[in-house]
């Protein structure tokens, strides 16, 4: 008989343990799936039944099956626990938020998180926790707006003007666009 097909022994607190851990609701679901594997051999499953039942591939349930015969219960934790949450530390954030409240040095109008990471030095993850937990939003910040057309102020004091000193036989019109809160002006001259 193939070592596939032997039938996995189990005491009866360890089928009891097992059995709770199996429960879908008690543990992180690795733990449930290990558990609910290890019963599955228990009860004689084959290899290629518990493939197909739970989505795994046979290297996976020999490794299983090989850690519980070796170590028991404990065998099936794992092994790998993650990594520890990095976390800015304070002279960080302070960089991050203090660059922030500048404006790009680019000529751009606003800060994005990777524009930011890049002049930081971090991830752009990290600049979006920061910002998150500064409740920054430097996309709407309406501060500093720079513009590279070099003509800008005089565009910009004849639209003023237009707004103070409109010409006569002009209306404004001023309405919304369909997604609202844009507003836009046309003037139109009336040749009366």
């Amino acid at each position: 008989m193939r070592r596939d097909r032997e039938l996995l022994k189990l005491s009866q607190e360890q089928r009891n343990e097992l059995n709770q851990w199996a429960q879908p609701l008690s543990l992180p679901a690795g733990d449930v799936f290990r558990a609910k594997l290890i019963l599955a051999l228990a009860q004689g499953k084959c290899y290629s039944q518990i493939e197909v039942q739970f989505q795994t591939s046979r290297p996976t349930i020999a490794r299983w099956k090989q850690r519980f015969e070796e170590a028991g219960i404990a065998g099936l934790d794992s092994r790998y626990k993650g990594t520890k949450p990095r976390v800015a530390t304070a002279q960080v954030q302070a960089n991050i938020l203090r660059r922030t409240l500048k404006s790009p040095e680019d000529g751009s109008t606003h800060w994005t998180c990777r524009k930011m990471a890049k002049v930081a030095k971090v991830s752009k993850s990290t600049v979006q926790r920061v910002w998150a937990l500064a409740r920054l939003k430097p996309h709407r910040l309406e501060r500093y707006m720079a513009s590279d057309d070099a003509d800008f102020e005089n565009k910009a004091a004849d639209i003023i003007a237009l707004h103070l000193n409109p010409p006569q036989h002009a209306a404004r019109l001023c309405g919304t666009w369909p997604a609202g809160g844009h507003r836009r002006y046309r003037w139109n001259r009336n040749s009366d």
